[in-house]
């Protein structure tokens, strides 16, 4: 197992517990010098809050462990490709790479729509990396939601 299908799996045990809590099964953690500093999953229905996307929560964790926001020579691992807003807070927080398992094909904002860093107008560009359990992250999305809608059903 590589490194980074070593802290995906670990992403996506917290993608497990959005799920369990009825929130989409998306997990993010933030990893420094080896060690994770930050973990979050999904949370904006239970905490009210339309930001509290498992990658931000991620962030806002390691930031607060570190005692800094900028989160320099950190790599944040997450279940789903980031949205605009999520790209947008690591750019800000200076997040040197992203790696990410499944593409977002509606919403994603590194490869699938907007590409935000093929972009040069940035003050930090964020290296990033997909595919990394991609069956197993996309596989926990699709069975939440076909559950999501089984439920309906009834």
């Amino acid at each position: 197992m590589s490194t980074d299908e070593f802290y995906m799996a670990k992403a996506l045990q917290l993608a497990e517990q959005a799920a369990a809590i009825g929130e989409v099964p998306v997990g993010a953690l933030v990893v420094k010098d080896g060690e994770i500093i930050g973990e979050g999953f999904n949370q904006p229905i239970t905490s009210c809050d339309p930001t509290a996307h498992a990658e931000i929560v991620a962030m806002r964790d390691a930031a607060k462990n570190i005692g800094n926001y900028r989160l320099s020579d950190c790599e944040l691992y997450v279940t789903i490709e980031p949205c605009t807003m999520c790209v947008g807070a690591m750019v800000h927080g200076r997040i040197r790479r992203v790696v990410f398992g499944a593409v977002e094909p509606r919403a994603g904002a590194l490869q699938s729509q907007l590409q935000l860093m093929d972009h040069s107008h940035y003050n930090h560009s964020i290296q990033w990396c997909d595919g990394v359990l991609a069956q197993q992250c996309g596989d926990l999305i699709s069975r939440f939601f076909r559950l999501k809608r089984e439920n309906k059903s009834r």
